[in-house]
């Protein structure tokens, strides 16, 4: 985990249309680690209650449409609902890629649960965590731009117990799932009952 006193440096800001709408994109640095973020937002975002989605960067689901799991849609999702807001950030966590073990480990894991593992044994069985993300940047990150408390799209509570601990006090909490896919139903049914996540009755079992 990044040292909580290390400085982000913010490189730069400029606008950024998206089919979701038009955002301004922030770009920070984390100079130990070498990691980069970004965050999207759309007003004044300074003050408390702000609408927040953490979303841990994703390559075969953001950019690929990759339906083994559900971040590309709601990574749309939590864009389209800032946009309705009209107030709102999101912020794009590099680093986090397969809940923080990388892309080539997540690539290993995927082969691993097509012979039969779940996402957390194919992790576990590759000597890594479950969950090995940080949420540190994240939480200088909103600091920097001024949010005070968060009312977080969210149905990770470790999210939630991470900003709280990290000073920015989580508010409220909204649902944020994505209807499931043949693909993808043992992938959430898997994160409802081994992770915790706040997971409505469509994660169910596949038939």
């Amino acid at each position: 985990m990044p040292n909580s006193t290390t400085e982000l440096q913010k490189i730069a800001s400029a606008r950024l249309p998206t089919n979701q709408g038009t955002f301004t994109s922030h770009a920070f640095l984390n100079p130990q680690t070498g990691v980069e973020h970004l965050v999207l937002t759309l007003g004044d975002i300074a003050g408390d209650d702000v609408l927040i989605r953490l979303h841990s960067e994703c390559l075969t689901g953001d950019a690929l449409g990759s339906l083994r799991c559900d971040c590309g849609d709601q990574l749309k999702n939590a864009l389209q609902r800032i946009q309705t807001e009209g107030r709102g950030a999101l912020l794009y966590l590099r680093g986090h890629e397969g809940r923080g073990i990388g892309l080539c480990n997540k690539i290993f894991a995927y082969q691993l649960q097509d012979q039969g593992m779940d996402t957390v044994e194919a992790n576990l069985a590759q000597g890594l965590p479950s969950d090995g993300r940080s949420y540190t940047d994240a939480a200088w990150m909103l600091k920097d731009l001024g949010v005070k408390s968060v009312r977080l799209m969210s149905n990770n509570p470790l999210k939630i117990e991470a900003l709280n601990a990290l000073g920015i006090p989580v508010t409220e909490r909204l649902s944020h799932e994505i209807v499931a896919n043949p693909e993808n139903s043992k992938y959430l049914l898997t994160k409802k009952e081994r992770m915790g996540h706040l997971l409505s009755s469509h994660a169910k079992k596949p038939s």
